[in-house]
């Protein structure tokens, strides 16, 4: 059964359509990456499935619910959206931050349960964040600030993560980390929509890819396929060759 579908999904910022006529579906645990040059509609995309921006024509649902319509508390226990750009007014500590993933599920006055706390340490581990839990939020580099974001999403416990480009600002290392931990979260169960610039990673660790072009879902299938296609070349204006590594993965470079 599909968690997540997309209906002949078109999406107009003012009188321009941005997204056209797209339509897909996404099944448990995967781990799905969009890629495409700048300007291409893959935040809008991403935004219109969490619900964000309305849909002109086209039907979104995600766990069948219409994540524009439904009540939003309902919508966070399955769907958490992490943003590009990310900005709190206040001076959170790390921990602090990273509870509020936790909100859709709590009741009352909102105090965090054991079970809160157990969930937010363990996806501080996960982004290794965790001796930065006492830390100020505003106080963080912005490769540290990113992670804990991601953390924030993890903690969420939700069915769904859609992410817009988790990796930016990150040091070789730690991209590397966060897309083997969504990996992981995925061979689990957890489905994921990742839009990157990062090939190689998305290469290496996505079930699947989606090439956004102009508006439009122009090829979608294995990564490698995808990043070998007529379509993807010339969206990028450059070729991308995909080579095999000693170990037996692949990489994924422009040429």
């Amino acid at each position: 059964m599909a968690r997540l579908t997309l209906q002949d999904v078109t999406v107009a910022l003012g009188r321009r359509d941005v997204v056209s006529n797209v339509s897909v579906e996404v099944g448990e645990g995967e781990l799905v990456v969009i890629v495409g040059p700048n300007g291409a509609g893959k935040t809008t995309l991403l935004r219109a499935i969490a619900g964000l921006v309305p849909v002109r024509t086209g039907a979104v649902r995600v766990m069948g619910q219409d994540p524009a319509s439904g009540k939003r508390g309902a919508i966070a226990r399955d769907l958490a959206y992490l943003p590009q750009q990310y900005e709190l007014a206040f001076p959170f500590a790390v921990e602090e931050v990273v509870l509020l993933g936790r909100y859709a599920r709590q009741r009352g006055l909102g105090l965090a349960s054991e079970q809160d706390l157990a969930a937010a340490h363990a996806a501080m581990k996960a982004c290794d964040v965790e001796d930065l839990a006492t830390r100020r939020f505003d106080e963080l580099s912005g490769g540290e600030a990113r992670r804990v974001i991601i953390a924030q999403a993890l903690c969420q416990g939700a069915t769904c993560l859609l992410l817009d480009e988790p990796t930016a600002g990150l040091d070789p290392a730690h991209a590397r980390t966060v897309f083997e931990m969504l990996r992981a979260q995925c061979d689990a169960g957890t489905t994921a929509i990742v839009v990157t610039h990062d090939l190689d990673l998305a290469l290496r660790h996505g079930h699947a890819m989606w090439l956004v072009a102009g508006g439009r879902l122009a090829a979608r299938g294995a990564p490698a396929d995808v990043l070998a296609a007529a379509e993807t070349q010339r969206a990028f204006g450059v070729t991308i060759h995909v080579g095999e590594l000693p170990s037996g993965g692949r990489f994924a470079v422009p040429a």
